[in-house]
């Protein structure tokens, strides 16, 4: 059974987007214990701080950055704040999302813009600023986090769908972009985990027992999992993946 060296991110500059709760909260925890400084990233100051908070007790250095993902100017900002602060970063985890559930000629052009800003968008936003500031060093690990819903779909997630499947293309084409620089870029895909963003669904029976029918293993997953797995592709030991995708799904995608 492989074991996480305890330092095994020591001197690591980690950028994690979406950091305040859930998923985001639970990798920037994860690889804080890694011995990673995490920078995290996110709209609400007071959750990001408590993140941080947490992150210092686990011995690990932490920074608060405000920031609207889905706004090119708030990015920007933040690639200047990190580049005189660190003067590098050696890991970025797209994380930030969310997600609209109605039928799709329901939509205003504004709320599909926000899902796509928000959820796709600031992927390309983050790597274009954060990239210059990887390269050159032989190692740099890139993470978007994509979805079940990129490989298969339920009615009412079109632009959830959509955003998410990009991500799936521009890993793939950056993975390429930046090969020669030691540089890996993966997307991981979430089936149904239990997280904020799926509260409304775990809370409704009828809804609740709709997805855990589709799943195999019949239960939510357990964000750790996903952090766990994070922490592993931004090791040393994954240095040969890059360009794909891995669906942890609890069995979803394979029916």
């Amino acid at each position: 059974m492989y074991m996480f060296p305890e330092t095994e991110l020591q001197g690591r500059i980690a950028v994690i987007t979406g950091a305040s709760r859930g998923i985001g909260k639970t990798i920037a925890l994860e690889l804080a214990s890694a011995g990673a400084t995490v920078v995290l990233v996110g709209r609400d100051e007071a959750k990001l701080t408590e993140t941080a908070s947490e992150a210092h007790r686990l011995g690990s250095e932490a920074s608060v950055f405000v920031t609207d993902v889905a706004q090119e100017d708030d990015i920007l900002a933040l690639e200047d704040n990190i580049r005189s602060r660190f003067g590098r970063v050696d890991i970025l985890i797209n994380n930030a999302g969310i997600n609209m559930r109605k039928p799709l000629l329901e939509f205003t052009l504004d709320e599909w813009r926000s899902v796509l800003d928000t959820n796709l968008t600031s992927v390309f936003l983050m790597c274009r600023s954060i990239v210059p500031l990887m390269r050159g060093r032989e190692y740099g690990r890139i993470i978007n986090m994509a979805s079940t819903m990129s490989h298969v779909s339920l009615a009412g997630r079109s632009a959830y769908s959509a955003s998410k499947a990009g991500i799936l293309g521009l890993t793939r084409a950056l993975a390429l972009e930046l090969a020669d620089h030691g540089i890996t870029v993966v997307a991981i895909s979430p089936g149904p985990f239990a997280t904020e963003l799926n509260t409304t669904l775990m809370n409704n029976a009828e809804l609740n027992r709709q997805i855990l029918s589709k799943v195999p293993l019949a239960k939510w997953g357990e964000v750790r999992d996903i952090a766990k797995l994070t922490r592993f592709l931004c090791s040393p030991h994954a240095s040969y993946i890059t360009g794909t995708d891995i669906l942890i799904d609890g069995g979803w995608t394979a029916q």
